[in-house]
């Protein structure tokens, strides 16, 4: 069967006729005196041959033609047909047929080797080529997984940004805003709806939007809790993901704006809903679970600022209220969702409201009888005592600030607390303090910084496994290419000059990018971080740094020097890489000094360089909006390690990092 196509191709070939039009022309000319009239006794000669020496000769080319054109064995299949025409006169009608026998064999002899020839380049041939399929299939891959490690750091700077906006204003409108910007990068987006629930109406209303236009966020108007995606996530608290938006269900306005795709999670403080979250896409898409999470993640926090925003705004509202009256005043006191409280100089609680009574676990009249003291431990003792010195002496104090405070069944409430110092005719008579209880907004920052924490670690694991997959597997084989070109190099020696070019060429461009994969897998996972350490790791980088950016880079240990944790270890070789790569990359440094400091408990990095400098805003988290997620990983990284994060810098002054971490 398989010869039978093998034919029939063959036969469907232009190349088969013309090669069969040749073997015509070339018996013709060979028997042309017994073809014709029989008038030609004696045959010609031709370079010193006679021509039917010639015509032999000749045969060579239907032999050489056929097997470059169809394969070796067509080549073989035309040589026995040339020599099934060329046997009759050598053996019959050749008056000297020994030596026409010998030029026969000599015809063969020489279409044979040519054959083999052809046969053996064009498997070279063949194999070359899938060598550099193989390369580029290599290269491709490479590709991938780059945009899939940038992609997923810039997710994880998004996010830590994302948290730093939510928790660090009561704007809801600009804190939205903000928020909106930063999940359509995260998740790639084109559209962003958010809905804050109305308690009273139990209707949904549009509060922020991003890729819509204001006659679409118009039309959508209020949704009912129930009604719709949007509605059953509200009235459910579950998330729901609409991959192709195919169905009834959805609203005129989101089938006019072409909404295809969409992901809703509510938006959640504590067990209640408060919104819902929409992203979407005007062509199909399919999310995943880790998409779904992340989303829900950040729905938690987005619930939390809208959440804090209305109180905000209702204690704000109620502050001004409460300066037109007194008995206003009193009310806000007695009613007011923070915790409010008074004492005296010894302690004792002169005054406090039901919020303070909820908050602690007393009632009201059992407050009225106790000493601050009894709410406190040891810990936020002191720093009450230090708080009390700064307003005695007249001190700034930093409010609101985060203290601890013990209820009565023992657990631990985590407040942000603004104390003042109450005077009368310019004597201290006592404090009040105003406290909000913000120990779900910390565990959900911390199930927030765990999961980034997570998020880090499976990334540095990918990243270790692509560095092995990439050693063990695809250097391997182009080093193995290498190999077989400079064998084949070696045991051919009589290539045209230009074959040996293209393959000495070839051979260099596999070399380099066998170099370029060692480099990359050392980015991705120096080994030497796991096997000798930090300050070996980062005279290894320093070098690194040095060869790919052209930056002089001088590494200092101060202290005795030490291994820590592999973790540690590993986010504080991250930080540096980070550092000395935007100073290489974005900052023109031409110089730059890593300090290194292993002290009592614990450990410090300094990075300075003599880079363009910029100007830097008043929160970190800013930089996110400039383009610099890079620091902004930075700093979250430092939070993960529980430790303190600085940085300096003007235009044209260079830039300063340092970073403290306790061991």
């Amino acid at each position: 069967m398989k010869a039978a196509a093998r034919l029939k191709k063959v036969a469907g070939s232009p190349h088969f006729w013309v090669n069969l039009a040749i073997l015509a022309f070339l018996t013709v000319l060979h028997y042309v005196e017994q073809i014709g009239t029989g008038g030609v006794t004696e045959p010609s000669l031709h370079f010193g041959l006679t021509r039917h020496s010639v015509d032999r000769v000749l045969f060579l080319v239907p032999i050489v033609y056929s097997c470059h054109a169809l394969g070796f064995g067509a080549g073989l299949a035309a040589g026995f047909i040339s020599l099934a025409i060329m046997l009759p006169r050598a053996i019959f009608l050749s008056p000297v047929p020994n030596d026409a026998l010998l030029e026969v064999l000599a015809v063969m002899l020489v279409g044979l080797l040519a054959c083999l020839w052809l046969g053996v380049r064009g498997r070279e041939r063949d194999r070359y080529q899938r060598a550099l399929d193989q390369l580029q299939n290599t290269h491709d891959q490479l590709q991938v997984y780059v945009r899939i490690a940038r992609s997923e750091q810039k997710r994880l700077a998004s996010l830590n940004a994302l948290s730093a906006v939510l928790t660090r204003s009561f704007q809801l409108e600009e804190t939205l805003k903000r928020a909106v910007d930063l999940v359509m990068e995260m998740l790639e987006a084109e559209v962003i709806l958010v809905f804050s629930l109305q308690e009273e109406s139990r209707e949904l209303v549009l509060v922020s939007h991003e890729g819509v236009s204001e006659e679409f966020a118009a039309e959508l108007g209020r949704v009912k809790v129930g009604e719709g995606f949007y509605g059953r996530v509200a009235q459910t608290a579950e998330p729901m993901a609409i991959e192709d938006e195919g169905t009834d269900d959805a609203s005129p306005a989101v089938q006019r704006m072409k909404i295809r795709a969409q992901l809703i999670v509510p938006l959640a403080a504590g067990e209640r809903v408060v919104g819902v979250l929409c992203v979407g896409n005007r062509r199909p898409r399919e999310f995943g679970e880790f998409e779904v999470h992340l989303l829900s993640a950040v729905g938690g926090q987005i619930g939390i600022a809208i959440e804090n925003a209305r109180l905000y705004e209702r204690e704000h509202l109620a502050t001004q209220r409460a300066l037109a009256s007194e008995r206003s005043q009193r009310e806000i006191f007695e009613n007011a969702n923070d915790a409010i409280w008074r004492h005296d100089l010894h302690g004792d609680i002169t005054a406090a409201n039901k919020a303070m009574a909820r908050l602690s676990g007393y009632d009201v009249e059992g407050l009225l009888r106790m000493n601050v003291r009894a709410l406190l431990s040891k810990e936020s003792l002191d720093l009450a005592g230090r708080i009390r010195r700064k307003l005695f002496e007249g001190e700034a104090v930093e409010q609101p600030y985060e203290q601890r405070l013990v209820r009565r069944d023992g657990t631990e409430a985590i407040l942000q607390l603004t104390t003042n110092l109450i005077a009368e005719d310019g004597k201290p008579e006592g404090f009040q303090h105003i406290a909000r209880d913000v120990t779900a907004e910390r565990r959900m920052q911390d199930n927030l910084r765990f999961y980034l924490g997570r998020i880090v670690k499976a990334q540095e694991e990918e990243r270790k496994r692509i560095a092995r997959e990439l050693h063990d597997d695809t250097a391997q084989v182009l080093y193995a290419v290498s190999r077989q070109l400079d064998n084949f190099l070696r045991q051919n020696e009589g290539l045209p000059h230009s074959v040996v070019g293209f393959l000495l060429r070839l051979q260099l461009q596999v070399n380099q990018g066998v170099d370029s994969m060692r480099r990359f897998t050392q980015d991705l996972r120096p080994p030497m971080i796991d096997e000798l350490g930090l300050v070996p790791a980062l005279r290894w980088l320093a070098g690194e740094t040095e060869k790919q950016y052209q930056i002089k880079v001088e590494l200092a240990v101060l202290g005795a020097e030490r291994r820590l944790s592999p973790d540690a270890e590993l986010l504080m070789f991250r930080i540096v890489q980070e550092v000395l790569r935007n100073s290489g990359r974005h900052a023109q440094a031409s110089s730059a000094r890593v300090t290194i400091e292993f002290g009592e408990g614990r450990a410090g990095i300094l990075v300075v360089d003599d880079g363009k400098g910029f100007k830097v805003p008043d929160q970190v988290s800013d930089l996110a909006h400039s383009g610099k997620l890079g620091l902004v990983g930075i700093q979250e990284r430092v939070r993960l390690l529980g430790g303190h994060f600085s940085l300096q810098s003007q235009p044209g002054k260079g830039t300063a990092i340092e970073v403290l971490v306790p061991l």
